[in-house]
């Protein structure tokens, strides 16, 4: 279970206040240099994820900050949280990778990049009829790529379990045709 004082707040409007609030509930949690990592990546995110949302309406920094939250709660280290932060950064900028590693360092990139992977798995429920060879084959070479992340860092798979935990939990609050879309 989730601590409260680790839950993302309610979306105010203001992100740069509610990440500010939140990082602070952080400084029992994390060292001051832990908390600036956490602090930049929310802090790079927040212009990008500004007007997006996730499957169920929810703003997509809030999404992603309430994510992180979960996983704080499973005692996650920094980069993980701040990978969760930047999880969507690859929708949103080209070379991600190579901006988040100069950025946040090799091991928070990685992190991100595994997550997109692991994002291909969709993909595969959404071929419809009989594939052909060439979606099969690219079919096979995402789950090897997303197979292979899961094997580099078993942080990747505890965020994406908690960024999907997250849309159940908003999921509730939705029609019911969104949530049969979704399911």
């Amino acid at each position: 279970m989730v601590s409260v004082q680790h839950q993302f707040p309610p979306h105010t409007g203001d992100d740069a206040s509610d990440i500010q609030n939140w990082l602070a509930a952080l400084s029992g949690t994390f060292a001051p240099k832990e908390i600036e990592l956490i602090r930049q990546a929310c802090e790079f995110a927040a212009p990008l994820y500004q007007g997006s949302s996730d499957l169920t309406g929810t703003p997509l920094l809030q999404h992603a900050l309430g994510s992180a939250a979960i996983l704080i709660g499973l005692n996650m280290d920094a980069e993980a949280i701040a990978a969760t932060a930047l999880h969507a950064v690859p929708n949103f900028i080209k070379d991600a990778h190579l901006v988040l590693r100069e950025r946040f360092g090799a091991n928070v990139a990685g992190l991100v990049e595994g997550i997109s992977r692991m994002e291909h798995v969709r993909q595969f429920s959404e071929v419809r009829g009989q594939p052909s060879t060439e979606e099969a084959a690219q079919q096979v070479e995402t789950l090897r790529k997303m197979l292979l992340a899961m094997v580099e860092d078993i942080r990747v798979v505890l965020i994406k379990l908690a960024e999907r935990t997250q849309t159940l939990r908003h999921l509730s609050r939705v029609d019911a045709e969104l949530q049969r879309k979704v399911a």
